[in-house]
């Protein structure tokens, strides 16, 4: 998929014909094409936006995509269930259900596996796992080396350990806090081979550990990939402008800025929703107050401007924003 401004909103619809309690927080659903045939190919470390449409709000949320990209047939996600939740995952887990129509938006995968790697080095945390899920069929296809660390906060919340440890035994450690048994990041980034390419998704605490650590360790910023998947924080409703559009919008306080300029008929472009790919940075004209941002994408230079912002996850403590959108 390129990055065009107009195919994020191209949806497939969908059907649920599945749903299965991995934990008593996550669900898995299984969702097949309604008009048949096989869905948009994708690779390991791949997401789709669910479009979810609720009585008073659309909501849009990421979410891995888990299956084998060898089985176009079907796609699976897991979810999480956030409490307290701005409303995605609690419509996924309440309003959802086998039979039900959903759309989805085509694959974008901004968490690739190196195909220029000699060994590849999987960190995974809670929820974390599922990009590595489809991932690790990619890998068992190949020749390269590969270790998967997964860490929970008990064996009852560790999705999908039994599956990992039937199918890849020799290739997977599983640590357990109940257990009191971490992973030693340190001890396994200060041990790799020359080539090894490391990937971690999962709190933001243990990405912001393996990154630091890695960036202590020497390691070469294309050698170090994460992945991080945040619902946009709450905050003080505020007004924006869309200087181009013409448009003045509200911002709920439990509402993105991205929402909200979806929500006056804007279409605004995006690929992550979790302030990671920089793809809806949006130059800031003026405003009588400050930013908040919550990405992982701006410099600090750039953030301290006061003239960009990443609107899927960051918002304005002001009255008045105009964007140039």
């Amino acid at each position: 998929m390129s990055a065009g401004h107009a195919d994020h909103a191209d949806t497939i619809p969908v059907r649920v014909v599945a749903i299965d309690e991995v934990t008593p927080q996550i669900r898995r659903f299984t969702l097949e094409p309604i008009a048949g045939g096989e869905l948009p190919a994708f690779s390991g470390g791949s997401h789709i936006i669910v479009v979810m449409r609720g009585a008073q709000r659309v909501y849009r949320n990421p979410y891995s995509l888990m299956s084998s990209p060898h089985d176009l047939g079907n796609y699976q996600i897991s979810v999480l269930r956030v409490d307290p939740s701005r409303g995605g995952s609690a419509h996924m887990h309440e309003q959802v259900r086998v039979g039900s129509e959903i759309e989805i938006a085509h694959p974008v995968n901004l968490f690739a596996l190196a195909k220029l790697a000699r060994k590849h080095l999987l960190l995974a945390g809670g929820i974390g796992i599922t990009p590595f899920m489809a991932q690790l069929h990619d890998l068992r296809a190949g020749n390269v080396p590969y270790e998967l660390h997964y860490a929970t906060r008990s064996p009852a919340h560790g999705a999908y350990c039994g599956l990992l440890s039937s199918t890849e035994p020799s290739c997977v450690s599983l640590y357990h806090d109940s257990n009191k048994h971490f992973i030693d990041i340190e001890g396994l980034l200060g041990r790799q081979p020359l080539g090894t390419h490391v990937y971690v998704c999962g709190p933001a605490g243990m990405i912001t550990r393996v990154l630091d650590t890695a960036h202590a360790l020497g390691w070469p910023d294309s050698h170090v990939h994460y992945e991080k998947f945040a619902a946009p924080p709450t905050g003080d409703a505020f007004d924006a402008t869309l200087l181009r559009s013409g448009i003045e919008v509200h911002v709920q306080p439990d509402q993105s800025l991205l929402e909200a300029i979806e929500a006056a008929g804007v279409d605004a472009p995006y690929l992550c929703r979790g302030g990671v790919c920089g793809f809806c940075r949006t130059e800031v004209v003026s405003l009588d107050g400050e930013l908040v941002h919550n990405d992982h994408f701006l410099s600090d230079e750039e953030k301290a401007s006061g003239k960009v912002i990443m609107p899927c996850v960051s918002r304005a403590h002001c009255r008045k924003l105009v964007l140039d959108l």
